[in-house]
């Protein structure tokens, strides 16, 4: 019989490092829309785009005249309603020694410290009351909840403001950023929490940019057929900015699979097959399961 000469390869080993680039857009770590508790219209605003600011520092100041109006008439009524009981104490305390005499009956006395206790729910309910419309006042300040850098400014002076909850402004967290990026399905199981991740961005050749895996949704989107995983991005120095495209360079744990070429399969009714030759130089079938492949190899 006539010799048939074939070629060989050595399976490799699969579990080589590889790095799988996927886009992502940076976010503030916090990021919220800074909204009005009082209706008004804005007097001034100390902080624009590109300001940053501290916790509590007042971004606009409103004008709310009607609220204002309120709070001075429930001054009025409890400095009212504080001499009402005043006058009750007093009253009481005349009554108590008058009974002492005799003069005047218990029922009398008991009417009078009725009074008084009447008199100190009213006073405690007008406290109540000027205590809420003075807390309302105090949201004619809008203060940033978080330190960042206002990213969006919405109103201007003169500006009526009402409590619909639009805002005034978008305030972001620039330090620690983060950005999310969907991973294939063929890749998920390999995503680690806590592994480091290069981060690029075409405008910053110059620098790397080094972050880490947070969390992973822990499932696949039926729709895309992708997990998403979440990257903490340290920004000490502003050079990132929020809302810009980068590319995330995400490791991947090595897989435990043999690599063969491509061309070395073996694709037959009963299923893919490898040809194996053994210690003997004989040659047998072996059925294979297929996994990654990378164009010129594939695992199996």
């Amino acid at each position: 019989h006539a010799a048939i000469y074939v070629k060989t390869a050595t399976p490799q080993a699969a579990g080589v490092a590889r790095t799988v680039a996927l886009p992502g857009t940076l976010q503030g770590a916090v990021q919220a829309p800074i909204a009005a508790r009082a209706a008004g219209y804005v007097r001034r605003f100390d902080k624009d785009i590109g300001s940053r600011v501290a916790k509590g520092e007042v971004l606009a100041e409103l004008e709310v005249p009607e609220l204002d109006q309120q709070v001075s008439q429930a001054r009025a009524v409890r400095d009212q309603t504080a001499s009402t009981v005043a006058l009750a104490q007093s009253t009481v305390a005349r009554w108590e020694a008058l009974r002492g005499k005799d003069v005047v009956s218990q029922q009398d006395l008991d009417e009078r410290r009725a009074a008084l206790v009447q008199a100190r729910a009213n006073l405690a309910a007008a406290d109540a009351n000027l205590a809420r419309l003075e807390q309302l006042e105090s949201f004619k300040n809008v203060t940033a909840p978080f330190a960042g850098i206002v990213t969006k400014r919405n109103v201007d002076v003169g500006d009526l403001i009402d409590t619909s909850g639009k805002p005034l402004f978008l305030l972001s967290q620039t330090d620690p950023l983060r950005v999310y990026v969907n991973v294939p399905q063929s890749y998920a199981n390999l995503v680690r929490i806590g592994q480091a991740v290069a981060v690029t961005q075409a405008e910053r050749r110059d620098r790397a940019f080094t972050g880490r895996v947070t969390r992973t949704a822990g499932a696949i989107d039926a729709a895309t057929r992708t997990m998403q995983v979440e990257v903490s991005l340290p920004n000490k120095d502003g050079a990132l900015l929020p809302g810009a495209y980068v590319q995330v360079g995400l490791p991947l744990a090595p897989s435990t699979a043999l690599s063969v070429p491509t061309n070395a399969l073996l694709f037959r009714g009963e299923g893919t097959r490898v040809a194996v030759i053994d210690a003997q130089g004989k040659v047998a079938l072996h059925a294979v399961t297929l996994g990654r492949n990378s164009g010129t190899s594939v695992e199996v």
